[in-house]
């Protein structure tokens, strides 16, 4: 009987071993086909990426504290003149008690954004009314080195007085979004445009062209879809009825369970209706009654998938090349943001911004 027992044993064992391994090797499955699947489906990785760092999103409780003596300059919706041209960049994150904190490659892009449009004022609005963290300071100085840069605060409760989505916004509407950070970001893309006119941008590019001659203006991610990182509304009639129909778009088809639906889903189905076009390859300036959606490789060049080719030395020469056309690099922060780069690299991000951002590039330290 014992040695009944023992070959009893042995045989669960040797079941209960191979059946660890079929579930260890079929979780292994799922996994892979899962990331294959957000890999090669745009809709997909816009709702699954933002799930990184889920818990810090959802804190937003900043966006009611009130400034203090020592916080960012308080915006002043009078500051500048009516014809003045103007740059906008937002920042939606709530920091804690050492203040905020402005990464070298986000103030590379208003570096460059500055440098690039010297008769262009660029403004960079912190929703959260605090100061400056110790290890910004110096990255701070060196952008307000620049005559045309303006770093501020915007208090929302005034921010949105006086506009279409006053009430909107009043009823706490970021509350019911599973992204408020993000969500706010959308919404403030289109509220600035519409309050002051200009162009929007992320805080994820680098600017490498001069944009004073653009207008009316967006940019197509791939040949289907319309981005919505780089936008421009001037305040001419085509401009205001731009931004008007975007704010409306936003109150009325806000989802704060679909990551992409407030931002790159409103200009698309603005431009969709606009356009009477669905893709964005058939969106001409004609057809689109004098709003221009330029191709991907104007402010996209390199699609979201291939982000890893700003960080590779090896290809470098193709990827200058894909990047010809380009007056905008995006560099796709979702999904790049915890790739090493060291000053000094030869790779494309690298050189890039030592061209166009070169007082943050030598100030930020060994790591840019």
């Amino acid at each position: 009987m014992k040695t009944e027992g023992k070959f009893l044993n042995k045989v669960l064992s040797i079941r209960f071993t191979k059946m660890r391994k079929r579930l260890v090797l079929g979780f292994a499955s799922v996994v892979f086909l899962f990331i294959l699947v957000i890999s090669s489906d745009s809709d997909m990785i816009q709702r699954v990426t933002p799930f990184l760092g889920y818990a810090q999103e959802r804190d937003v409780s900043c966006y009611e504290e009130s400034s203090t003596i020592d916080s960012i300059e308080q915006f002043e919706s009078e500051e500048g003149t009516i014809s003045e041209r103007r740059i906008f960049f937002h920042e939606t994150s709530c920091f804690g008690e050492e203040g905020a904190i402005l990464n070298a490659r986000q103030a590379c892009a208003v570096e460059s954004a500055a440098m690039m449009n010297p008769k262009t004022t660029v403004y960079l609005l912190f929703v959260s009314p605090v100061k400056f963290s110790n290890a910004s300071k110096e990255i701070v100085r060196q952008l307000t080195s620049y005559e045309n840069v303006r770093i501020r605060h915007i208090s929302m409760e005034r921010y949105t007085k006086g506009t279409p989505i006053e009430e909107w916004y009043a009823t706490d509407v970021l509350k019911t979004s599973r992204w408020p950070r993000s969500h706010m970001s959308d919404i403030l893309r289109y509220l600035t445009l519409w309050k002051y006119g200009g162009i929007y941008l992320d805080l994820d590019v680098v600017v490498t062209s001069s944009l004073e001659h653009l207008t009316n203006f967006a940019g197509a991610e791939d040949w289907e879809d319309v981005a919505a990182g780089v936008l421009g509304f001037e305040k001419s009639s085509l401009g205001r009825r731009m931004a008007d129909a975007c704010l409306r778009d936003l109150k009325t088809n806000f989802r704060g369970d679909v990551w992409g639906n407030n931002g790159p889903g409103v200009i698309t189905r603005i431009l969709q209706k606009l356009c009477a076009t669905k893709y964005a390859r058939d969106m001409t300036t004609v057809r689109c009654h004098g709003f221009t959606v330029y191709p991907p490789s104007t402010f996209y060049p390199i699609h979201y998938k291939k982000w890893k080719r700003y960080f590779d030395e090896t290809d470098r020469n193709s990827t200058f090349k894909m990047l010809e056309d380009s007056l905008v690099i995006h560099v796709w922060n979702k999904l790049s943001k915890d790739q090493k780069i060291n000053v000094g690299s030869r790779a494309p991000y690298a050189v890039i911004a030592q061209k166009h951002c070169p007082k943050v590039y030598s100030h930020c330290g060994k790591v840019f």
